[in-house]
């Protein structure tokens, strides 16, 4: 069988889980160029890489090298990082939205993000809330292929420090003990396991267009 010709689109490949996944997609003989589209750059030299530098509160500024079969949006921000709620929210769901609307307008079959667990746009906190509007307008865009992944609380090392979250996170690693059944989902998990979910999605078929945190491990694990 012939292996597959794909372009991927990764934005937010200088993050944890965006880092990651660019790692595979290098690693991947299905993809022959990943194009990256973000404000600073990764420092990476790959052949298959194409770096495109640039605002991406401005993302007009990149319609014409916007082409691509996947794009795989990996866009997010913290409270600690950003306390402005207005600013988050240009991160959060202006950027996700309007690279859908590109994506959309430039005929790309295949959209993934980012979202987080308890997105729900009717939801009284700000942030759940917030991942849930973005997840709507997304959806709204009628992309062909568009999946919306909800992990947990993500493990591994950040280059910034984060004392609350390391401290929450050490304590999720005794609690993941006692979560199971129903409320699996909630155990914390891991970059690797989202980024290969998330590939592993764009070269099947699901009909799920929401997938939930145990889901992105199962589909990982290869056993959904």
């Amino acid at each position: 069988m012939e292996t597959q010709r794909k372009t991927a689109i990764i934005l937010g490949a200088t993050g944890l889980t965006g880092g990651i996944l660019l790692r595979l997609l290098l690693e991947d003989d299905r993809y022959v160029k990943v194009k990256l589209f973000s404000r600073s750059s990764t420092g990476l030299s790959h052949q298959k890489i194409e770096e495109h530098l640039g605002d991406l509160m401005q993302l007009a500024q990149f319609e014409a090298d916007f082409t691509g079969d996947e794009v795989f949006c990996c866009i997010g921000t913290t409270k600690s990082k950003t306390p402005n709620k207005e600013a988050y929210r240009k991160i959060d769901y202006g950027i996700p939205v309007a690279v859908a609307k590109l994506s959309a307008k430039n005929g790309i079959s295949s959209f993934l993000v980012m979202s987080s667990m308890g997105a729900n746009a009717k939801s009284k906190v700000f942030y759940s809330r917030l991942k849930g509007e973005m997840e709507e307008a997304v959806l709204g865009e009628n992309i062909k292929n568009t999946y919306l992944f909800r992990p947990s609380l993500i493990g591994g090392q950040r280059e910034e420090k984060r004392i609350g979250e390391l401290l929450f996170k050490q304590l999720m690693k005794v609690v993941n003990l006692v979560l199971a059944g129903p409320l699996e989902k909630y155990r914390s998990i891991k970059p690797e396991t989202i980024a290969k979910a998330m590939i592993r999605v764009a070269n099947g078929a699901y009909t799920t267009p929401i997938i939930e945190s145990d889901k992105i491990k199962k589909i990982a694990e290869g056993s959904d």
